[in-house]
């Protein structure tokens, strides 16, 4: 008798209306879709969940994607047109980026070369094995820029599962957090969901996003269930995202 009460209900079911702030849709530009074909078929699937509205986030990393705006507008053009082709007409896309804190970083900030969202705020991220040494300087720049620093998928950085700590100091010093919603499953690994969970109780997460790559991590989303207390966590942070960016 105990299971009707116990019963989950699946993610997907609650991202209708949906505004996804992280994702790699853009077609050949990063590790994401590699073609234009691929971004059309997610973005139907993805629509299938009902979300039809996009900022598109490739990565900017000095050392492995060196993407500037021009490398990313063109790439956004070049989806568009497709999504005409493919009369997807429902679909709204834009287009920013994952900022990777490196050494490069600063002199992006510096000379224009960054790719906010709307309202200001700046998706960034950094190595998983260990921050950046200019990390809190970085950050500090990001502010006087007058941008609002969104960190891309903190739950995913192993270096601070043992200096939990650093979350809060984060927080203070103005760090919005984005969590991935692949990491309320174990694709990331064991760890991540437990931290995503931890991060969750504490209330420090203040979106969440896709991050999607490929039709193997949406397949994996369609899969994820939610307990009731996940479905209270998680729903206000789904809501805060639509509020924020649409």
């Amino acid at each position: 008798m105990f299971q009707f009460f116990n019963k989950k209900k699946y993610l997907v079911d609650y991202l209708d209306g949906f505004i996804d702030i992280h994702n790699h849709l853009l077609p050949g530009i990063d590790d994401g879709a590699k073609t234009v074909d691929d971004s059309i078929a997610l973005i139907k699937a993805l629509a299938e969940l009902g979300i039809t509205h996009f900022v598109a986030t490739p990565h900017i990393m000095s050392n492995y994607y060196p993407n500037t705006k021009e490398t990313i507008n063109a790439s956004l053009t070049e989806l568009k047109n497709a999504l005409l082709q493919n009369d997807l007409k429902e679909i709204s896309i834009e287009a920013s980026a994952e900022h990777m804190i490196d050494d490069n970083f600063e002199n992006l900030l510096e000379n224009d070369g960054v790719m906010p969202m709307k309202k200001s705020y700046l998706l960034v991220e950094m190595s998983y094995l260990q921050p950046p040494i200019n990390f809190d300087e970085a950050i500090v720049k990001t502010a006087s820029k007058r941008f609002f620093p969104i960190l891309a998928h903190p739950e995913r950085y192993g270096f601070l599962h043992h200096r939990k700590k650093r979350y809060q100091e984060y927080k203070d010093n103005g760090i919005l957090f984005q969590m991935n919603l692949l990491s309320l499953s174990e694709y990331y690994g064991k760890e991540v969901p437990k931290m995503a969970l931890e991060l969750l109780d504490n209330g420090l997460i203040d979106f969440v996003a896709s991050d999607i790559h490929n039709m193997n991590q949406l397949n994996a989303l369609k899969k994820i269930t939610l307990s009731k207390k996940m479905v209270d966590q998680v729903l206000p942070l789904i809501n805060n995202s639509i509020q924020n960016f649409y």
